[in-house]
């Protein structure tokens, strides 16, 4: 048995997680589940949305399943996710995109992965408030060895590029396309305008490609990239680039297939890994038994390939693509219509699912 930390989140989070667990286990995966909380919910009884508790299972067990949990906008904690990404150093954050048939969307046959680099850039959490003391410092500090002047009521962020992190997340990205028959990766940088941050991006990824000679390698301006995923998706394969560009790009990825009901991703380090839905928490429909759980069950689908557990994945991504193809028993996001009368709630799609399980393995 391998045993497996369920963060069961705040929001549609608990919802999406039980769907997630049964399709898991009718594959017959042989998990343990360690279920612990994170979140709004249970940082009102411990005053804390990460509680000890829980680090300590991801540690131990070396695996994570974590539902979608509330990140506050401009006050309160901050984001659980970057927290747990930064705690346990899972510096890859791999987010494949990929077209099922019966999603609507405005593209066919994509199947894109973005590999994202974790916990360097703007999302190191490196911040000084405006009017702060130690943040006047530091503009006195940078204005008097800046020829372009800081006004004193400018709040800051750090954006720190490694060399060593640079190479860590490039080598990842060959290695998962080397891994996975993937031809071509491309490093995503604004290398033309940040030449010390991103300019060491793209020099890092150069050198880096060259111990890869058997993938294609290129390197886009993000903005460029925008554009490129836009009008010529079918060009690009394994894309991989800095903490900031990372979250955006995924998103609009996701927005290619279909949304990111269908956006399954991954936190990757030496020592661990999360699985983790790209989405949000959603807390307007919270116990509603209406939200689309196909994310985070195709999360449970990359979190049993990286266990090799090849079988049952495939298996678990068969009929989550056949009940979407089916296009019966899903969810109103699903439907052609979203005020369809005939859509069903998230138990009864991951019952759909589990049927299909069961027919795929013969029972």
């Amino acid at each position: 048995m391998t045993k497996v930390t369920l963060i069961k989140g705040d929001g549609i989070g608990p919802e999406i997680a039980e769907a997630t667990r049964r399709c898991i286990d009718a594959t017959g995966a042989k998990i343990e589940w360690d279920i612990q909380e994170a979140g709004v919910d249970v940082m009102e009884k411990e005053g804390t949305p990460l509680p000890e508790a829980t680090l300590q299972s991801l540690r131990k067990n070396g695996i994570g399943l974590k539902a979608p949990i509330t990140t506050p906008v401009g006050t309160g904690f901050r984001s659980v996710n970057v927290h747990l990404r930064q705690a346990l150093d899972l510096y890859a954050c791999l987010r494949p995109c990929k077209s099922y048939k019966g999603v609507r969307s405005r593209y066919e046959n994509i199947d894109l992965v973005v590999v994202r680099e974790n916990t360097e850039d703007l999302y190191a959490g490196i911040e000084f408030e405006k009017g702060q003391k130690d943040t006047l410092e530091l503009i006195d500090w940078i204005n008097a060895r800046s020829s372009r002047k800081i006004g004193p009521n400018a709040g800051i962020s750090i954006k720190p590029i490694s060399v060593e992190g640079t190479q860590r997340i490039v080598r990842f990205a060959f290695d998962y396309a080397r891994k996975n028959g993937r031809k071509k990766v491309t490093s995503v940088h604004k290398a033309n305008i940040m030449k010390f941050s991103d300019g060491l991006w793209l020099e890092v990824s150069r050198q880096v490609a060259k111990e890869y000679p058997d993938i294609e390698f290129e390197d886009r301006i993000v903005d460029n990239m925008c554009m490129q995923l836009v009008q010529k998706p079918e060009l690009y394969d394994v894309i991989v680039m800095p903490n900031l560009y990372g979250d955006i790009l995924s998103d609009l990825c996701a927005g290619l297939v279909g949304g990111l009901g269908v956006a399954p991703g991954a936190n990757i380090g030496q020592k661990g890994a999360i699985f983790e839905a790209t989405h949000g928490s959603a807390p307007k429909y919270k116990g509603q038994n209406k939200v689309n759980p196909a994310a985070l069950i195709l999360s449970g689908m990359l979190m049993l390939r990286h266990l090799g557990m090849n079988e049952q994945a495939n298996r678990l991504e068969k009929a989550v693509e056949a009940v979407i193809a089916e296009g019966r028993d899903v969810t109103y996001d699903m439907k052609p219509e979203r005020n369809d009368p005939t859509a069903v709630g998230t138990r009864e799609m991951a019952d759909a699912i589990i049927k299909k399980i069961g027919k795929n393995s013969g029972k």
